[in-house]
């Protein structure tokens, strides 16, 4: 089960709105998504949570890019969700384009191949555990640390009451 909600930093406070992501395909989509929940270049977090297994922070600036944390990214994969925070750029990896041909060694094993069947060293393995910025909440009192340490049963409710706005929050769940 998912739950998907936008934090709109005001001039009254923090606003909640739970929010649907069934038509958005991209970051650039979620970003605009977040920036219309706000007349102004206010902050704006979108959290996302599938119970359980994972939780995604993104935040959104005015028109600066949108700033990551997928808080399991091996988990998000598996999500239609998930892939919208895990771009080429977060994970490290080229933007996918025309194909490239595999180079092969003199021996014709692919280059960096690896022996033991284990993926891990594949530039499309995605690294199990955290990716992104766990410090993009520290302006607002909530540092890298403590981001690092939430779980996904209670990681937004966490950052809510450090936001100062469980109660907007628990409204739209």
């Amino acid at each position: 089960m998912y739950f998907t909600a936008l934090l709109a930093r005001t001039d009254n406070g923090w606003e909640a709105s739970d929010t649907e992501l069934d038509d958005v395909e991209s970051l650039d989509e979620l970003a605009e998504l977040a920036r219309s929940a706000t007349s102004d270049d206010e902050t704006v977090l979108v959290c996302i949570e599938q119970e359980g297994a994972w939780f995604g922070l993104v935040r959104v600036d005015g028109e600066d890019d949108p700033r990551i944390f997928v808080s399991d990214a091996a988990r998000a994969t598996r999500s239609a969700y998930g892939e919208i925070l895990l771009t080429d750029e977060l994970l490290g990896r080229e933007p996918e384009g025309p194909e490239v041909l595999d180079l092969t060694d003199l021996d014709g094993a692919e280059d960096g191949a690896n022996d033991a069947g284990d993926d891990s060293g594949s530039p499309d393995a995605v690294p199990r555990g955290p990716l992104g910025e766990p410090g993009l909440l520290a302006d607002l009192g909530i540092d890298a640390v403590t981001v690092l340490k939430l779980t996904p049963d209670d990681a937004l409710g966490e950052i809510a009451d450090a936001l100062g706005c469980s109660d907007v929050l628990e409204a739209v769940r």
